[in-house]
């Protein structure tokens, strides 16, 4: 009896199981989707930009900085990318021998900025869609206040950057390779974080 009972309910049960389960995953998808201001900084023995055949901007080692701005980012994001891109040790210490020990700020080098709005590109099928990425009507002054806000955390002088909005060659030497992903994280948006970081 307890066996005719639960064999039909089994199969529902599972499938309102597997049901919650999906809806929690899309739920957690779309809140990790996409609301962040993007960079993907490489180490670099150097690198460059040309724009029509012509150099506009180049470093010798340092870091080289693609940036992706999503349409709902705010000067919250461009701080916080800022100063994790400034302070990020990803360079030796010669004299320590430490492998992961000083920021791009310590060792003197530059930084190229490259704004990159295929960062948010979304496969639909085999084509991209970029919906997210923020308008560039308003990406080019959010833009350039986030390369301000580098020249003045940092040497003015050792922070270059490409030509906003043009077909760009950019030309790199990548030293490791090193290659990380930063993503303005929402929690940055509310709290205050000390600018020196350890």
């Amino acid at each position: 009896m307890y066996a005719i009972s639960w064999l039909p309910s089994f199969p529902i049960n599972l499938a309102r199981s597997r049901s919650r389960k999906l809806n929690k995953t899309q739920l957690h998808n779309r809140k990790r989707q996409i609301n962040a201001m993007r960079a993907v900084v490489q180490r670099v023995a150097s690198a460059s930009v040309e724009v029509e055949g012509r150099l506009v901007s180049e470093i010798g080692p340092g870091l080289l900085v693609l940036v992706g701005l999503h349409e709902f980012d705010t000067d919250a994001d461009a701080d916080y990318v800022c100063r994790k891109v400034l302070n990020m040790r990803l360079f030796p210490n010669e004299n320590t021998g430490k492998g992961w020990d000083l920021n791009v700020m310590q060792k003197k080098y530059g930084v190229l900025l490259v704004s990159q709005f295929t960062l948010y590109g979304i496969l639909k099928g085999n084509k991209p869609d970029f919906h997210v990425a923020m308008p560039p009507q308003k990406a080019k002054p959010f833009y350039d206040s986030l390369v301000d806000k580098f020249r003045k955390s940092y040497n003015p002088d050792a922070i270059k950057d490409g030509v906003f909005g043009a077909l760009m060659k950019v030309n790199l030497v990548n030293d490791g390779p090193v290659t990380m992903q930063l993503d303005s994280s929402q929690s940055s948006k509310n709290t205050n974080e000390a600018v020196g970081e350890s």
